[in-house]
């Protein structure tokens, strides 16, 4: 290290910053490095050469071990709700119900339907909201490791246990825990659970003395955890302890009335978040589009879609041809959708004492049909026709037919 060393580095950093984690990587891998590293306010030491994969590891487990950095983090992003929808609504109201209780909430919905957000809106409208937010994930954490993480653990407690360590609990206490994808915790996990939501008391992993916490906890799952409790995979009475106020969110295809609106939310923050990048704005043809599709990834899907336009769509206005390809395989893929809506048309028609109804639908079906391909293939014939099926000059001949 021109100029200096790492160990005197380490020094200034520990004179001016204590608070910094500090990882040393370097070339020298005996004990007395290591050593030195330790007695110098080291908080990890990793030899050259070293796993990017496990250095990455390291960085992680040094955020989380940092209190401050979890706090910063966690209440750094106020929740952003956008929904006019009846369904929307309810929700909404809900939020304001409990902003002056400490019930524990379950939220419930598929994934990509916004419950994290939901359940910093509760967080932020408590009184609570001065105090911490944890979220974790029960799916993304290894079943061996998630006592440990909830409850902490002490030094020596398992094998790299080096120091004691505070759990999420902990973390949390005074203000709000949010357990994500509760449906994933494993049975042994749940009864520990248990114990904590029926007298506020723990044990760290290792520990001999009660740890005492006050903690709301908001939990959220996309499994139906009734079902669960028929398959003997989830606790009945962890169950009753976490839906006291139940909350259903919708689908996005359930409140299609706020597609707009959130494109229009996600697309300005798309740009935000790109320096030197204007706001895109969908066309009334995208609008009408977005409106046809079933969202199975629902908002978050969305929320992705609307960061794929701002970095690559060429123009600020979006058209259809600027949309992803996956997007149309997902319309082709619905074929009930449109057939169902067909069948409907075909019986209203027949109901009011239409006849010979397949020479209406016919050409409007075919019109349609050429008018897509032409927008996709932005009017090439010859690529359109391939994408329909047919020969050019079949397609040359239905435009002049149909009249488009």
């Amino acid at each position: 290290m021109p100029g200096t060393s790492g160990i005197a580095l380490l020094d200034q950093i520990q004179k001016n910053r204590p608070e910094i984690r500090v990882i040393v990587m370097t070339a020298h891998s005996d004990l007395e490095s290591a050593v030195n590293s330790y007695e110098h306010g080291a908080w990890e030491y990793l030899p050259k050469p070293f796993d990017i994969n496990e250095a990455l590891r390291m960085v992680e487990r040094a955020l989380k071990s940092d209190e401050s950095y979890l706090e910063n983090q966690e209440n750094e992003v106020k929740a952003k709700i956008v929904g006019e929808a009846p369904a929307m609504q309810e929700v909404f109201r809900a939020i304001g119900k409990l902003s002056s209780s400490n019930s524990t909430v379950l939220l419930v919905g598929e994934s990509g339907t916004g419950k994290e957000l939901v359940a910093r809106a509760i967080f932020e409208h408590s009184s609570r909201k001065d105090n911490p937010f944890i979220a974790l994930n029960m799916a993304d954490i290894p079943k061996e490791l998630l006592e440990a993480e909830l409850f902490g653990h002490e030094r020596g407690a398992f094998t790299g246990a080096d120091e004691k360590r505070i759990g999420r609990f902990e973390q949390a206490n005074e203000g709000t825990l949010f357990l994500d994808e509760v449906g994933d915790m494993p049975l042994e996990t749940q009864t520990r659970l248990l114990r904590v939501l029926s007298n506020g008391e723990f044990y760290r992993v290792g520990g001999r003395e009660p740890v005492k916490v006050n903690v709301r906890i908001i939990a959220a799952t996309h499994q139906d955890l009734e079902n669960n409790l028929k398959e003997k995979t989830f606790r009945e009475d962890l169950f009753h302890r976490l839906n006291v106020i139940k909350l259903s969110l919708p689908k996005l295809n359930e409140r299609k009335e706020d597609i707009p609106a959130l494109s229009k939310h996600f697309l300005k923050i798309s740009s935000e978040d790109l320096e030197d990048t204007e706001t895109k704005y969908l066309s009334k043809e995208v609008e009408e589009y977005f409106l046809t599709l079933s969202w199975p990834g629902n908002v978050r899907q969305l929320e992705n879609i609307c960061r794929w336009i701002t970095v690559m769509s060429p123009s600020r206005e979006v058209r259809l041809e600027d949309l992803p390809n996956d997007l149309f395989v997902e319309t082709m893929n619905n074929e009930k959708d449109w057939t169902n809506t067909l069948k409907k048309w075909a019986e209203e028609k027949l109901v009011q004492g239409e006849t010979e109804i397949l020479n209406t639908a016919l050409p409007a079906f075919e019109k349609t049909l050429i008018e897509a391909a032409l927008s996709r293939t932005m009017g090439k014939k010859k690529e359109a026709a391939k994408l329909l099926g047919w020969g050019r000059n079949t397609l040359t001949r239905k435009i002049k037919e149909i009249g488009i």
